[in-house]
């Protein structure tokens, strides 16, 4: 996937520094810098916050509850038939089974989780995403990079970075602890 992103970078790179008669302008944003100084994103991470913490409990729950069974049995295993034994073990395993999908559903992939994360996070990062649009049609910018994310960008020139651009086109402001503002 990093691979994948890095080509994905080096062409648009290449597509913009192509013809020489044309110079490109581009910048960069540091966008979890932005999204930590939303009020929206905030919010959004503690309901998520909160959600993990109840999905976790009901899962230990369950487990605790497995647990719990298998202390039992062990404590009256010396007074159990073999029926009773493998009736017992059969009921134990399948709370255990029980307990195992509740943790695959909260938490695997595309689990109740990232659903979750998806549902609450997706419309800050969409609000992100327009105000970028607008600061590159407003600075006349071809292409803005996300510093934050997987790239691996060895140098930036402080000049070309937008995300007090950014900040101001979602109404945050200049903030004294914000990156330097850019521009061309």
């Amino acid at each position: 996937m990093k691979l994948r992103k890095l080509f994905l970078l080096g062409i648009v790179v290449g597509l913009f520094s192509y013809n020489p008669l044309f110079a490109q302008k581009y910048g960069f944003i540091d966008a979890n810098f932005i999204l930590k100084k939303m009020p929206a994103y905030k919010k959004a991470q503690q309901e998520l916050d909160n959600f993990s913490q109840r999905a976790e409990q009901e899962v230990q729950k369950k487990f605790t509850e497995v647990r719990e069974m298998e202390m039992k049995y062990l404590a009256e295993e010396l007074l159990l038939t073999d029926d009773m034994k493998r009736d017992r073990r059969k009921k134990i395993d399948e709370k255990r089974k029980e307990a195992e999908a509740l943790q695959q559903k909260t938490f695997g992939y595309e689990g109740l989780i990232f659903l979750k994360k998806q549902e609450i996070i997706n419309p800050v990062r969409e609000e992100l995403n327009k105000a970028v649009e607008k600061v590159a049609k407003k600075q006349k910018l071809q292409a803005i990079f996300d510093k934050s994310s997987d790239f691996v960008i060895i140098y930036l020139e402080p000049t070309h970075d937008y995300t007090d651009y950014v900040l101001e086109e979602l109404g945050l402001g200049d903030k004294e602890d914000n990156p330097k503002k850019g521009g061309n």
